[in-house]
């Protein structure tokens, strides 16, 4: 059985990622689906004069209406999942209560899905730098692929995919997922290494890491591409511009703590600012 977990909070986008997990099933004939909606907790926004900072409310009003709130969330969740069933596969539906983040985490950890789909809108400006989206957090952190979607995306229409990295840190796990979406997808991937004045190879250089990497893995038929760009993150998505792609495929190292902000991710970035499909798959982390 195929699982695959899809983030649900009623956004068109996470519509579109729901949209996107159903129509696997053409592909998976055994395909199971979780929808999980968080409940966040409500916020008091009053911060008193001695600096106390937000709490949770606690007086009896804000209670009923938070429960009232939750009962209401399961009911249109249940009448999500109910337009959404098919014989073609099955599906649960979860409410969690709590930070968006941390109950997902959880779910991840507990269900162990093989993907995640979500919906994401993206960020910028102050929120990016200092809150992240969700989506980030969730690419960051799940040791799972996770594909994030910003649009009406059909999988039997993902024929063009670009699959960026420096190929120096692969292994066989990546190997096999990139050969495994190949067959899912029936998709041509191209391989570009991305060449930027702060971390500059030459031709040879480059093209020998992609050629290593293509024979040691026994690769069919690959298109390569060695792209001069400002950054990593403007060059892939200038190359996914270039071609045309329906995807764009990575991978991340997942770093936390001090190291994570100072470095950032090259997967985050380009999840946030794509308007394409972005699947990952997070590699061995380096911790601060």
């Amino acid at each position: 059985m195929i699982h695959i977990l899809v983030p649900f909070d009623f956004s068109k986008e996470a519509t579109y990622a729901l949209g996107f997990a159903t129509k696997l099933s053409t592909t998976y004939v055994n395909l199971h689906i979780s929808l999980v909606h968080v409940v966040e907790y409500p916020l008091n926004a009053t911060v008193g004069t001695l600096g106390g900072g937000l709490d949770l409310l606690s007086d009896y009003q804000s209670q009923v209406f938070f429960q009232e709130l939750i009962e209401q969330r399961k009911k249109d969740l249940a009448r999500i999942s109910d337009q959404f069933s098919s014989p073609r596969y099955t599906m649960d539906a979860l409410i969690q209560v709590g930070n968006m983040f941390r109950e997902i985490s959880s779910v991840i950890a507990e269900k162990k899905p093989d993907l995640i789909v979500m919906g994401s809108s993206g960020t910028s400006g102050w929120e990016e730098f200092w809150i992240g989206s969700n989506a980030e957090k969730i690419v960051r952190h799940a040791t799972c692929p996770v594909l994030t979607i910003k649009g009406e995306t059909d999988p039997n229409q993902l024929k063009k995919v670009v699959f960026a990295s420096n190929f120096q840190e692969l292994d066989s796990l990546v190997a096999s997922r990139i050969k495994n979406m190949q067959q899912i997808f029936d998709a041509v991937f191209y391989f570009v290494f991305v060449n930027t004045p702060g971390d500059f190879k030459t031709s040879r250089e480059a093209s020998s890491l992609l050629e290593k990497f293509i024979h040691e893995f026994k690769f069919q038929d690959i298109p390569t591409q060695i792209y001069n760009s400002l950054s990593e993150e403007a060059g892939i998505l200038e190359f996914a511009d270039d071609i045309e792609a329906d995807l764009i495929a990575m991978t991340t190292h997942g770093r936390t703590g001090i190291l994570h902000l100072l470095t950032g991710s090259i997967a985050e970035d380009v999840v946030n600012h794509s308007k394409r499909p972005v699947w990952t798959l997070k590699t061995p982390s380096l911790k601060a």
